[in-house]
């Protein structure tokens, strides 16, 4: 429970900093401030159990289905990295106390900077790869917001843009990769996974998944040739920049190369791979950062090189060299976080950041360039400073590499080393010393809040340079056994003879100085020759994404309904036929029906009718007309099948969208213009024979064979009647067992009719567009005759009362007989449907008495609280109860709570269909008015 709460610490927290500031700035520092520091104090309180060699695990089952597991695990590994984390994290929330301006949002910062902890906290505790990617992308998203704090700054809002874009691109690799991994290894919880290493590297799949997650790391980690996002990252406020390079973002990939090094290391795949780019990253990353004056992007592409120094000493493979490399992590992260803060301090104190103009330093700020003078040192690798430690250790792991010549990784090694001390003398030498130089502001020391924490970052640079086997070798021995899965007993002293690593150390300070000492000649040459600039090729690479996109996007989206169609239609068919093409075949077990005359009459008039509908389809009536016919024809099949509910629903739906597309038609032109050429039409004849010869193989391969298990049918009809009290298997289903999904159904039919309601509101709303449906009724013929004829006004008036009847008839039976209050609605809607085509929008419209809103108000009302009245007896949301009810004159009749439910689909139904109706009708009769030559030919009840 305890590594849980500390992984969800910061996100609980995140929120007090923001709220905290209506207190002050001091008060919302002190909250983040707090959250860390608990978290912190929890991890100490573990701590004792991991120095002795265990593993503390929590784990609960989330989605076990999937083998997702809230699993967590602290091991000597993720205690080195969270205490990182969480204790560089403090100093960090403390020195962005006094950095931020006034009119930076201070509550905004920190709640970033504690959701961005909360990531790469739970980076390093995950025991569920699957987890571990859920945090993987946090960090991404919420780096994406610290770097673009300062979003005012068009650099801010690129580097947050280019981290996202890479570090992103790069999780989508890692995301493959781990999935193949965990099916390698049969699991997705890592304490499983990394006791799998034979199995693992066994596999076929193991170069794709290592070349997949070695992508994740790289891009995260600033990995050449992924290693120009980093500096641009450098927009962002100091305190950002310090935690990015120091514990945190940065640090995340070479976290997960340490996690999965026991089971992804030793192989030749693994080393050429990881210690190649290590080694690029380093060399290329020391030698940019030489020639840089800003100090930030100084240090920003020197971590890039130690970084490629870590990745290289865990791509050796040996238990040696990764011990080294989890000691150069603490080392690095003291140094550079300290180096960072006081790159802000100079930037600051004196407004500028630029060495070329800086000088002088240490006389007016004598505190800051102490600091400065410890953490670039140790980074240079001048004894007796950890960096030295871990840097000479580190050339002596490259002497045993086993792989290539034995002299070029040492020497190669001793070259990045130099460029190192190169830099590191540029960075104290041109800031501190020299001639004092004309700043923007006047240097001098800043209060105690800005230099608190790079001091004891510095202090803890001296105190491990000195007292190694004190201070850190223990943190290192409980790391270094984590991640090879041995016990590890390091051994680090200033002095081990006059060794070969000894000679190299040297070499590299004094090639260092002598490339400072040239510096000036050097970086003539360097801006005189041409050279790659890796922002120029990302920003084409991106700019020719996106034209090339947009290219795509517009020749395939150009408003084309036709093609859109016939695209989609391809590619399903397309799928389906390689499907059919790699599967085997075999003839269906299940003999044919034999086919009568009748069935063979319907279904030649149903074919006919649609290829008529197809031929006719520029005369919109006859199209409309011939799918009415489909329509029929189509409730005759259901009813020869023996589906008379169907064949109930099927034709008055029919009838209803008859009559309802009719009003609609008469907005439209009596015909569709001819639009598709000759090549256009035989693409949709091939396209849509293609697709209808393949439902049709679909269909007959269904059909003559037997189903692979059992149908829900045989479910349903068993417990019609015990389950849900009624013998119409069809009517419980929508009422009962499918309840939920008919409440929905009913919601959207309300919905949609509202939308047109509202849509015909605004046509008939004075304005542009009632005035063009004035014009478009006045360019229509004058009509001539009788509008309403008498007989069929006498006629649907007499048939109401019929119609309602009926309805109320086959709405009662609808739960042990064909009906329901889906078509009962449909009947009653039919019934008034004639009354307005017989009498006029008027008439009707004078004798409403109810709203068709209320009626779907009412209907969803109704239904929603039957299936609430479930609570009462604490059953779920649309559970049904029957029974039976004797009301004295009648005999005993069985009620179900369905009925009930069932009346809300009747009035959302019937309430749907007329609002409908009527809103299609007030808009033809507006644009009528222009052509009216008599109240009597405007409408029957406006001339009575």
């Amino acid at each position: 429970m305890t590594l849980a709460l500390i992984a969800a610490l910061p996100f609980l927290g995140a929120f007090l900093p923001a709220l905290m500031l209506r207190a002050g700035r001091n008060a919302s520092a002190a909250s983040a401030f707090c959250v860390s520091a608990l978290g912190f104090v929890l991890l100490c309180f573990q701590a004792p159990a991991v120095l002795r060699g265990e593993v503390v695990l929590a784990s609960w089952q989330w989605l076990p289905a999937l083998g997702l597991t809230l699993g967590f695990r602290l091991d000597g590994l993720g205690l080195l990295f969270a205490g990182l984390i969480l204790g560089i994290g403090m100093l960090v929330i403390l020195y962005a106390r006094f950095y931020l301006a006034k009119s930076d949002p201070m509550g905004q910062f920190y709640t970033f900077l504690l959701l961005f902890q909360g990531a790469m906290t739970g980076i390093v505790l995950s025991d569920n790869i699957l987890l571990l990617l859920v945090f993987w992308e946090l960090t991404s998203l919420s780096s994406f917001l610290l770097i673009g704090f300062w979003s005012h700054l068009p650099a801010g809002r690129q580097g947050a843009r280019m981290a996202l874009a890479v570090t992103g691109g790069g999780g989508l690799a890692l995301i493959g990769g781990m999935l193949i991994l965990g099916q390698i290894a049969g699991s997705y919880d890592l304490s499983v996974i990394l006791t799998k290493a034979d199995l693992i590297q066994s596999s076929p799949l193991y170069l794709p998944a290592l070349i997949l997650i070695l992508l994740g790391a790289f891009t995260k980690s600033a990995q050449f040739p992924f290693h120009f996002w980093l500096p641009h990252a450098m927009a962002a406020p100091t305190p950002v920049s310090a935690y990015l390079h120091s514990a945190t973002m940065v640090k995340a990939g070479i976290f997960l190369m340490a996690r999965l090094w026991p089971v992804l290391s030793g192989s030749p795949e693994w080393f050429w791979i990881v210690t190649g780019t290590g080694l690029a990253t380093m060399l290329i990353g020391a030698k940019i950062a030489f020639f840089q004056n800003d100090l930030k992007a100084l240090l920003a592409f020197s971590t890039v090189s130690h970084l490629g120094l870590i990745t290289m000493l865990l791509g050796l493979g040996t238990p040696a060299a990764a011990t080294v490399a989890m000691f150069h992590i603490l080392n690095h992260a003291t140094f550079k976080a300290a180096l960072f803060l006081t790159a802000g301090i100079v930037d600051h104190e004196t407004g500028t950041r630029d060495l070329a103009r800086l000088g002088g330093l240490r006389r007016a700020m004598p505190l800051t360039f102490a600091i400065a003078a410890i953490a670039s040192l140790s980074m240079a690798g001048v004894p007796p400073l950890n960096g030295f430690l871990s840097k000479e250790m580190m050339l002596e792991e490259t002497l045993h590499a086993g792989y290539g010549p034995a002299w070029l990784l040492p020497a190669l090694a001793t070259f990045g080393a130099l460029w190192s001390v190169a830099y590191s003398l540029r960075f104290l030498l041109h800031g501190f010393f020299g001639n004092p130089a004309k700043t923007p502001q006047k240097p001098h020391d800043p209060g105690i809040g800005l230099w608190a924490a790079p001091a004891l970052l510095a202090g803890l640079v001296v105190l491990i340079g000195l007292l190694p086997m004190t201070s850190a070798a223990w943190l290192v021995n409980a790391a270094a056994s984590a991640t090879t899965g041995t016990v590890v007993a390091v051994k680090i002293a200033h002095w081990h003879g006059l060794t070969a690593a000894l000679g190299m150390s040297l070499a590299a300070l004094a090639g260092g100085a002598v490339l400072f000492a040239l510096s000036p000649r050097l970086a003539a040459l360097w801006n005189a020759a041409p050279r790659p600039d890796a922002k120029r090729i990302f920003d084409s690479a991106i700019n020719g994404l996106a034209r090339s996109a947009t290219r795509l996007n517009d020749a395939a989206h150009d408003g084309s309904f036709t093609r859109a169609t016939a695209i989609a239609i391809a590619t399903i068919t397309a799928a389906a036929l390689c499907a059919f093409a790699g599967g085997s075949h075999a003839a269906g077990s299940r003999a044919l029906l034999p086919v009568t005359p009748v069935p063979a009459i319907g279904w030649l008039l149903l074919v006919t009718a649609a290829a008529l509908a197809a031929i006719l389809h520029r005369n919109r009536l006859l199209s409309l007309l011939m799918v009415g016919v489909i329509g029929l024809i189509l409730s005759v099949g259901f009813a020869w099948l023996s589906a008379p509910d169907l064949a109930l629903t099927q034709i008055t739906v029919e009838v209803v969208t008859v009559i309802l597309m009719l009003l609609a038609l008469h907005f439209l032109p009596k015909e569709t213009p001819r639009e598709s050429t000759t090549p256009r039409r035989i693409r949709d004849i091939t396209l849509s024979g293609a697709a209808g010869l393949a439902i049709a193989a679909l269909s007959y391969a269904l059909m003559t064979r037997a189903p692979a298990f059992p149908p829900i049918s045989a479910f349903h009809l068993a417990q019609s009647k015990p389950g849900a009290g009624g013998t119409n298997a069809v009517n419980t289903i929508i009422v009962d067992f499918r309840g939920y999904d008919t409440f929905g159904e009913i919601i959207v039919l309300g919905i949609a009719a509202l939308i047109i309601f509202a849509l015909t509101e605004s046509l008939l709303a004075p304005g542009p567009a009632s005035r063009r449906l004035a014009a478009f009724g006045a360019s229509r013929p004058a009509r001539a005759g009788d509008r309403h004829p008498l007989l069929m006004v006498m006629a649907t008036r007499f048939l109401l009362p019929f119609a309602l009847v009926v309805a109320v008839f086959i709405f009662l039976r609808g739960h042990n007989l064909p009906g329901g209050g889906f078509v009962a609605g449909l009947v009653v809607a039919i019934a008034y449907l004639m009354q307005y085509l017989a009498s006029g929008l008027g008439w009707t419209e004078t004798r409403q008495r109810i709203a068709f809103h209320s009626l779907i108000g009412a209907g969803v009302l109704v239904a929603g609280l039957t299936g609430a009245g479930a609570w009462l007896w604490g059953l779920p949301f649309l559970t049904s109860n029957y029974g039976y009810i004797h009301l004295w004159p009648l005999d005993a009749f069985e009620w179900a709570t369905a009925a009930v439910f069932d009346l809300g689909v009747f009035l959302t139904v019937l309430g749907a269909v007329m609002l409908v109706l009527n809103s299609l009708g007030r808009l033809a009769r507006r644009a009528g008015e222009s052509v009216a030559r008599t109240p009597y030919d405007l409408d029957m009840g406006e001339g009575l």
